[in-house]
C-alpha cells in the first residue's frame, strides 16, 4: 500500500533536516551556500519549506549540492 503524500513529505523534509544537522549548518549557513551556487533564499523560506515539508526535488538537490553533500541515506538500515 503506497503510503499517504504527507508522510512522503515528513520524510523528505527529515532528510533534509538531517543533512543540514550532521554538517552543524544553521539556516543562515545553509543560505549564504547557497547563494554561492545562484540560488536565493531567505532563513524563514527555508524554515518554512522544512516545517511544511512541501519543496520541489530540485531545491532537495540545490540544498544537498550547497552543502557538499554527495550521498544520501535514506534510512538507517541502508
Amino acid at each position: 500500500m503506497a503510503r499517504p503524500s504527507q508522510e512522503w513529505q515528513h520524510r523528505v523534509s527529515g532528510l533534509l533536516r538531517a543533512e543540514v544537522a550532521r554538517r552543524n549548518l544553521s539556516y543562515r549557513e545553509l543560505v549564504e551556500r547557497l547563494a554561492a551556487i545562484g540560488v536565493k533564499e531567505s532563513e524563514s523560506n527555508i524554515a518554512n519549506k522544512l516545517n511544511r515539508g512541501t519543496f520541489t526535488a530540485a531545491f532537495l538537490v540545490q540544498c544537498l549540492d550547497a552543502m557538499g553533500c554527495r550521498t544520501l541515506r535514506l534510512s538507517e538500515d541502508d
